[in-house]
């Protein structure tokens, strides 16, 4: 049996939500569902506000279900001199981890490799095609020494935080022999060990989008999926379907799309593309592997290993005015650029066939110029009378920082002092559904044998504390226990859930966003009849 809670999205909550919106006005109305607008609405609505959110696709349909999958602690802007940047970044990295999603957000290792002879100033010599003999070059070791002192700081950052060393580790050296442990198939010619450091990754950045938005509909907020906003007020919003929606203050949360609601808004797209590898290509690492991008210090390329068995390989930071926000081509440039870049630390080099698929997001970035690997990272709050207040710009990493100030630009516009509740938020301590502390859902227990405890292990890493409704689900019905393709993983109760509690309503929701299965092109379309099949039974039968 299925039982519904409160959170859960669906068909029918969307429903209701578009028949509140109707009859209602609400205090605050959020414009798209990245994980900024999905971060607002829940910091909204956890201040007691009434809140609705529209997202014209599915959530995380956009920029943040194409990120690196990484909640960085500001490693890249200390290379850049932005230490209060870092230092934000550093807050909202242990905030994750220790009490806001700690299920989604676990401790990854770092690999910098060191080659003597052939370090980070000449990669781009050897890919040419010729080899420095000899010492290695001054540029290398300030190099190496710059890149070891910014990830000295960054622990310094870590710990000032209050994340613990048992979270994340200390970074160590490794010889030789313990960098290729750690990636197999690192170049050993001139390899004289490397540097490992922690930071945060991600399961999965769409199950951090879904699991705020659900978060937020548990405090109250309407949460509305496949539906555009065409145009926007400092106070009203008109949807694609012609409807008005009345709100007290309107915020513009829509990533790449934010300028069509803030004109004259300095905005500039930049592509991140990432390239799709079986894990195996790279002899199954235990690391993300860090190469330098020759002549740009501190930009690097990472090969980073997923527990899905795939490799991503990424990425590029190139000005894409004019892309499409949703599924942005990934030019030839930029594949060769990232074969090229990650093939000059590895013994043997990648080829175009190696690659399974490839995607990319767009960054919103503020002001970038020609060089968004330059630009700033920093957020924007525009907050011009008679528009919405407008949020853009800014990192996954500190989405929770972005909603807490647009929403405090939303108080002041509201009239609420220092001492009212609406003027301060609480999302730093509110645990996302999932979370240990979010509620008891009970003991999980997988109805099928599990050899090994792989399946309630890949379970508990998606779902965290809601992985005994799944197992409720297989229960209930033995044949939902089953794989959606052979190998696949995914089991038909998480295609049920992901429709009855995630707000999944295609089977591109699912396979493209819920289970990332898209990013296997083969075992998509193989699963694809299943999907489809299940989400037509969901809404035939109810499950119920």
């Amino acid at each position: 049996m299925f039982s519904e809670r409160p959170g859960d999205l669906n068909d029918a909550t969307r429903a209701a939500a578009l028949a509140h919106l109707a009859e209602h006005e609400v205090d605050v109305f959020v414009i798209g569902g990245g994980v900024t607008g999905a971060g607002v609405a829940l910091d909204a609505a956890t201040r007691g506000l009434s809140v609705a959110l529209c997202e014209a696709r599915d959530l995380a349909s956009g920029t943040s279900g194409f990120s690196s999958k990484l909640v960085h602690g500001g490693l890249r802007y200390l290379a850049h001199g932005d230490l209060p940047l870092a230092w934000e970044s550093a807050v909202e990295r242990a905030a994750l981890m220790r009490r806001i999603a700690p299920h989604l957000v676990r401790p990854r290792a770092f690999l910098v490799p060191r080659f003597a002879g052939t370090g980070a100033d000449e990669t781009g010599a050897r890919t040419a095609g010729s080899r420095t003999a000899g010492s290695r070059t001054a540029g290398s070791r300030t190099a190496d020494a710059l890149t070891e002192t910014g990830i000295r700081l960054a622990d310094v950052l870590r710990a000032a935080s209050g994340l613990s060393a048992q979270v994340l580790p200390r970074p160590r050296r490794v010889d030789a022999r313990g960098a290729r442990l750690l990636a197999p198939t690192l170049r050993e010619h001139g390899l004289r060990g490397g540097l490992v450091y922690w930071d945060g990754a991600l399961e999965d950045d769409t199950r951090l989008v879904v699991a705020l938005a659900r978060t937020a509909a548990r405090h109250g907020a309407h949460i509305i999926t496949g539906c555009p906003v065409r145009h926007a007020t400092a106070t009203e919003a008109w949807l694609g379907s012609g409807e008005r929606v009345r709100a007290k203050v309107v915020i513009n949360a829509a990533g790449v799309w934010s300028g069509e609601f803030a004109p004259g808004l300095p905005l500039t797209p930049s592509r991140g593309t990432h390239l799709v590898f079986r894990s195996a290509v790279f002899g199954d690492p235990r690391t993300v592997l860090t190469v330098p991008v020759p002549g740009h210090f501190g930009r690097y390329v990472f090969v980073l290993p997923q527990s899905n068995g795939l490799c991503y390989l990424g990425l590029t930071d190139d000005p894409a005015p004019g892309a499409d926000g949703y599924n942005p081509a990934v030019p030839e440039a930029d594949i060769d650029f990232l074969l090229r870049t990650a093939s000059a630390a590895l013994d043997t080099p990648l080829t175009r066939s190696d690659v399974l698929s490839s995607f990319a997001g767009l960054r919103p970035l503020i002001g970038a110029g020609d060089d968004p690997a330059a630009a700033s990272r920093r957020h924007l709050v525009r907050d011009e009378p008679g528009e919405p207040i407008t949020i853009t710009g800014g990192k996954l990493t500190v989405y929770r920082r972005m909603a807490e100030d647009a929403v405090d630009a939303a108080a002041r516009r509201l009239g609420f002092g220092a001492t009212h509740r609406a003027a301060r938020s609480v999302t730093a301590r509110v645990p996302l559904l999932g979370a240990p502390g979010s509620g008891d859902f009970g003991a999980f227990a997988w109805p099928a044998p599990d050899p090994g405890g792989a399946v309630s292990a890949r379970l508990t890493a998606r779902y965290g504390a809601e992985r005994s409704r799944i197992a409720a689900l297989a229960t209930a019905d033995p044949l939902l226990a089953a794989e959606v393709a052979p190998g696949s993983a995914v089991t038909g109760a998480e295609v049920v859930f992901a429709v009855r509690a995630e707000g999944a309503r295609s089977p591109d929701d699912v396979l493209e966003r819920r289970s990332r299965l898209a990013l296997d092109p083969d075992l998509a379309r193989t699963a694809l009849p299943a999907v489809t099949a299940l989400i037509e039974r969901v809404r035939a039968a109810g499950f119920s």
